[in-house]
């Protein structure tokens, strides 16, 4: 895989490559194509050889034990992997069509087409309005910038809570509400996907259901993967799984694995590999 850089000014930007590939095949492709993935940080490998594909408009899950490679294929597509300096990414991941990892795809327009939530809340030291607004600002938004703030806070389900308190700081909101306003200030930015690792894992059972509720809703309009502990939560929320397991090689070496990919109702009632069956049942994990 190409390694790509920092927009230059020669390059086209992603919107513009997908639009361009989208035109010639004349049809939607599936959002990511991920063909033969391998991940390595350094000398260790944390993932080998995933393949799968994941459909618009659809919550995918990632399930599986600890050390199993979920979040590292999650940040395989907006190329956080990027960040870290031992990383490295083998094998495919088309977006669109496009190689997500190709020379002409700038790694920070990735970022604003595929947003991110993580486990833990992370607001920024600003105003709930300058949380919301910091994302479009740096994207050089010329537009009417209170009423994207508004539209993203409804969008996350929050605006009825903090609409008379926006220039207070968002520290001061629960841990859920800090939740949901980290999924508006992500999709202010306009993205087509929304990654969320472990979105709910540190909220109280409420506000775990009112991030469900959300995701929901917001598959009406984005892409959502999931990385998520809670297999409950995968049954309940996502339309597509996959379960990913640890393989322990003979020089005690553990590396991540997909082992099954589909229908979440099927995998959870039906799994096609005795692995699955043992991971979703308890019998290890």
């Amino acid at each position: 895989m190409g390694q790509g850089s920092v927009e230059d000014g020669s390059r086209p930007v992603l919107r513009t490559v997908v639009e361009r590939e989208r035109r010639r095949t004349g049809q939607e492709e599936a959002v990511f194509d991920v063909s033969h993935l391998e991940v390595f940080y350094g000398d260790f490998q944390a993932l080998r050889d995933a393949s799968f594909q994941v459909q618009a408009r659809q919550i995918t899950a990632f399930i599986g034990p600890s050390g199993c490679g979920k979040s590292t294929v999650l940040r395989c597509f907006n190329r956080m992997n990027d960040l870290i300096e031992t990383a490295r990414v083998e094998g495919e991941v088309r977006y669109h069509g496009v190689d997500l990892y190709g020379p002409d795809v700038d790694p920070v327009e990735v970022r604003r087409r595929v947003g991110m939530v993580f486990q833990k809340p992370n607001p920024f030291p600003k105003s709930i309005y300058e949380n919301v607004a910091f994302g479009p600002r740096i994207a050089g938004f010329k537009g009417n910038m209170d009423a994207l703030v508004e539209e993203s806070l409804e969008r996350a389900a929050l605006l009825n809570e903090v609409k008379d308190i926006l220039d207070q700081s968002a520290i001061a909101l629960s841990g859920g509400q800090q939740q949901r306003l980290c999924i508006a200030r992500a999709i202010a930015t306009n993205p087509d996907v929304l990654l969320m690792d472990e979105p709910a894992s540190a909220l109280d059972p409420i506000a775990t259901l009112r991030i469900e509720e959300l995701m929901q809703e917001l598959k009406k309009e984005y892409t959502i993967i999931i990385v998520t502990h809670n297999m409950q939560q995968a049954a309940r929320v996502s339309d597509r799984t996959a379960f990913f397991n640890v393989d322990v090689r003979e020089n005690g070496m553990r590396t991540g694995q997909l082992v099954e990919f589909d229908e979440t109702g099927k995998l959870f009632t039906n799994p096609s590999e005795p692995a699955t069956e043992g991971y979703i049942t308890g019998r290890f994990g």
